[in-house]
């Protein structure tokens, strides 16, 4: 539930500065990225995090080597895909492989439901929130109306 509430209080606080003129956050998909960048910043920070760690290596299917490398990895993956949410250039790769990765990393999700370790969620809200994460991460790459006018105007312009 804590990814979750990192994602909306981080797009709400986000497209309340755009509102109040902070241009960077001007519409609705810098301020969605914004709020993806506070939820894997988050959950890239349990992934190291003492308390929270173990919880996060039980969740690793039993039939996958080195649990606690692959936590490591996916954390450091998740806190990477954060940045370059951040940076315009990179902001679309950056979605892409958040996406691939939280696909990836479902398998741990549906282990962990079924044998009942780490959060102990059922799989059916596992299920729902990647799904939401999955989505709120793929509509940062919809162009919108106003990035293909401004591509058709470099266009015109080179």
């Amino acid at each position: 539930m804590e990814p979750l509430i990192a994602l909306v209080v981080g797009l709400t606080a986000a497209r309340l500065a755009g509102l109040l003129g902070a241009g960077a956050l001007a519409g609705w998909q810098p301020a969605l990225r914004a709020g993806l960048v506070a939820m894997f910043l988050l959950t890239s920070i349990a992934h190291f995090a003492p308390a929270l760690r173990p919880d996060l290596v039980d969740m690793v299917p039993p039939w996958m080597p080195r649990a606690g490398l692959l936590v490591a990895v996916t954390g450091l993956l998740e806190a990477a895909g954060a940045i370059g949410l951040l940076v315009p250039a990179t902001s679309r790769w950056a979605a892409g492989g958040l996406i691939a990765l939280m696909i990836a990393v479902f398998p741990a999700n549906v282990s962990a439901a079924r044998r009942h370790v780490a959060q102990g969620d059922p799989l059916g809200p596992r299920t729902l929130l990647q799904i939401l994460y999955i989505a709120a991460a793929a509509a940062t790459l919809v162009r919108t109306p106003r990035q293909r006018g401004s591509a058709s105007c470099a266009t015109r312009a080179a």
